[in-house]
């Protein structure tokens, strides 16, 4: 069964269009809470917890999902705004059947979403997802009175997520003396990521944490870093961080207002790891990952391999190998030794780690970490173009993959949605990149 309705990172769409509308979000909580009760060990009645961004639409969607949830028996607790992994985070730490959020990440407020975890803090895997979308198009009936769930409210939520984000720091470490600007994107951290770094000691400037339903990730946040970038120098700050609208991704600046990127702070990770004497077994990057990573991490003599691109799958692949770091050069990091997803606060707190520990300032963490330049085209091809038989093609991929060796990559990548092909090349020379895009471009049929 192929999906209709579930993306890589759950169902998202314009808040009153398909699928994002109240009757669907209702049946959505009815087929979770079937599929969850005939997972559910025991006798015992399943349990949900729902947390959400600060989107205006999340009252609605809350109500539409506690409503599914609880006409087929399902209880329910809420926790409002939460960031992503704040819920993953208390769903296990509750013993929880599962825990949900209703957020569209990085998206515009006009946009939402949903994503499930189970009660071990994690995505739920391809084939409950598949189960839930089977149990959508079968309906499911209302229980009678005495069957059905409870919802109440957790007080405490933001309490216990912000004890359990400062127990990921060192206690030998602190962050008194430090400078920080932490850009909130008017989202789902805004109260809980300022109060992490101020209760451990940082002077902390907190940009865009006034959310109004319709202001998340405007102009602010991870996908828009030259606004913290500014900021950091208005306010002569060490560094600063920037969350996106539910707090999984981090974008990070320093003093001179330098922008770094996922790749460039997985390899700190690393860096830190490997200085203190711990062993680490291997990382989990994506196809998009930049090959400068892979070169110096390949200098340490630690093992890297590619995820699709998507933090599930990256996190699928750490599970497979056994290993805890890898992440998205769009900032989503995963710290399995700390935590079970991906986690902008705590990425935060393990780069600022890295600094502590090493004694260095980030852009010296990162000397031997030679980043290489990326050029990136689109080009549309025919309705049926089968790229991958195309022996003109193969070709001059094949010579140009021979030119560049161990200095650089090509890849190929098709769109999922529309009639078009990514062609990517990292080289050492931009101008070189340029070049060997184009001629893999002029092979292509018009």
């Amino acid at each position: 069964m192929s999906r209709q309705y579930f993306g890589t990172d759950g169902i998202r769409g314009e808040v009153g269009q398909a699928p994002m509308t109240p009757d669907f979000i209702m049946r959505l909580g009815q087929a979770a809470g079937t599929v969850l009760a005939r997972h559910e060990a025991g006798a015992r009645r399943p349990r949900v917890l729902i947390g959400k961004d600060t989107r205006v639409s999340g009252y609605l969607l809350e109500s539409c999902l506690e409503a599914g949830f609880t006409s087929v028996g399902v209880d329910v607790v809420m926790v409002g705004p939460m960031p992503t992994a704040g819920v993953a985070y208390l769903a296990r730490a509750l013993k929880m059947s599962a825990g949900v959020v209703i957020s569209a990440s990085h998206n515009p407020f006009q946009d939402n979403g949903i994503k499930f975890f189970s009660g071990a803090g994690t995505k739920l895997p391809d084939s409950w997802e598949l189960e839930i979308e089977e149990q959508i198009q079968h309906g499911a009936d209302c229980k009678s009175s005495e069957n059905l769930g409870k919802a109440r409210r957790l007080t405490d939520a933001a309490g216990r997520y912000i004890e359990f984000c400062k127990a990921t720091f060192p206690r030998e470490l602190d962050l008194h003396g430090l400078k920080l600007v932490l850009d909130c994107a008017n989202g789902a951290a805004y109260q809980i990521a300022p109060a992490v770094f101020r209760e451990l000691g940082a002077e902390v400037v907190v940009l865009a944490d006034q959310p109004n339903g319709l202001n998340i990730n405007l102009g602010v946040g991870a996908t828009h870093p030259e606004f913290v970038a500014a900021a950091v120098k208005e306010h002569r700050a060490d560094y600063g961080f920037a969350l996106d609208g539910d707090a999984d991704r981090l974008i990070c600046v320093d003093s001179t207002g330098r922008i770094f990127n996922g790749d460039e702070l997985l390899y700190a990770l690393v860096a830190e790891r490997m200085a203190d004497g711990k062993t680490v077994a291997g990382v989990v990057g994506t196809l998009m990952s930049n090959y400068g990573l892979e070169r110096a991490l390949g200098a340490l003599s630690v093992p890297f391999e590619r995820a699709k691109v998507g933090d599930r799958y990256v996190f699928e692949k750490l599970q497979q190998k056994g290993w805890h770091l890898g992440g998205e050069s769009s900032g989503h990091l995963l710290v399995l030794d700390q935590h079970s997803t991906g986690d902008g606060i705590i990425s935060a707190l393990q780069v600022l780690r890295a600094v502590r520990a090493l004694g260095k300032p980030l852009a010296e963490v990162l000397a031997p970490l030679a980043m290489l330049p990326q050029v990136l085209k689109n080009a549309r091809t025919p309705q049926g173009y089968d790229w991958q038989a195309d022996k003109g093609l193969a070709a001059e991929c094949e010579q140009v993959r021979h030119e560049l060796g161990n200095t650089g990559r090509l890849l190929i990548r098709p769109s999922g949605t529309e009639p078009l092909l990514r062609v990517m090349v990292e080289a050492e020379d931009k101008q070189l990149a340029n070049t060997l895009v184009d001629r893999v471009l002029a092979r292509l049929p018009a």
